[in-house]
């Protein structure tokens, strides 16, 4: 699942299984942004230990034609990969990545991350990586996407207004040793 090509020589596109390495290297890089306490729930030093195996079946579980989970970089002409996005499919009853009861059919939007260099450019690299994981998740059915983004993460916080979401009212609390909350961001698939 390719997309036409951005600016710059950028494509997005779906993993493969077979990129777990390139995956583990990405995520690592993720988890070692300065504002990583504030946007991801996992850390550098939790993953960082993670055997391959780990990494193997988490790419296999998000590669292209998978069901459940999408993760979609960004890709340079010179093959480097400099952003992602990964896309959950939610079922009604299931739990969420916080534990709480899924309420509706939705996906819920993951593991953003956009190497500096490419934020905000010209390239328009997050805005595509949405764009992508948006369609996947209208063809999956859903009529509704979420996200959640702590409060005191500015940057994401105005690109997620900025790609359509709303805040829908639900906070959780933040990270224990970060504080704050959680907002939920939604958009409804338009008819």
């Amino acid at each position: 699942m390719e997309r036409g090509e951005l600016r710059g020589g950028v494509v997005v596109r779906a993993i493969r299984a077979e990129e777990w390495q390139r995956v583990r290297e990405l995520r690592l890089e993720a988890l070692r942004d300065p504002v990583a306490e504030l946007a991801f729930l996992e850390t550098y030093e939790e993953v960082a230990v993670k055997p391959d195996s780990f990494w193997e079946g988490r790419a296999a579980g998000a590669a292209e034609g998978t069901r459940e989970r999408q993760q979609f970089i960004a890709e340079t002409a010179g093959g480097e990969w400099v952003g992602t996005v990964v896309v959950l499919l939610e079922e009604a009853g299931s739990l969420d990545v916080f534990g709480g009861v899924v309420e509706r059919e939705q996906a819920h939007v993951v593991g953003v991350f956009v190497r500096p260099g490419y934020r905000g450019g010209a390239a328009g690299v997050t805005g595509a990586l949405f764009e992508a994981a948006l369609e996947w998740a209208w063809a999956a059915g859903v009529e509704r996407v979420r996200l959640f983004v702590h409060d005191r993460n500015a940057r994401a916080e105005a690109f997620y207004r900025k790609a359509g979401f709303v805040v829908s009212g639900v906070a959780l609390p933040g990270p224990a040793g970060v504080g704050g909350r959680e907002l939920e961001y939604v958009v409804e698939r338009r008819v």
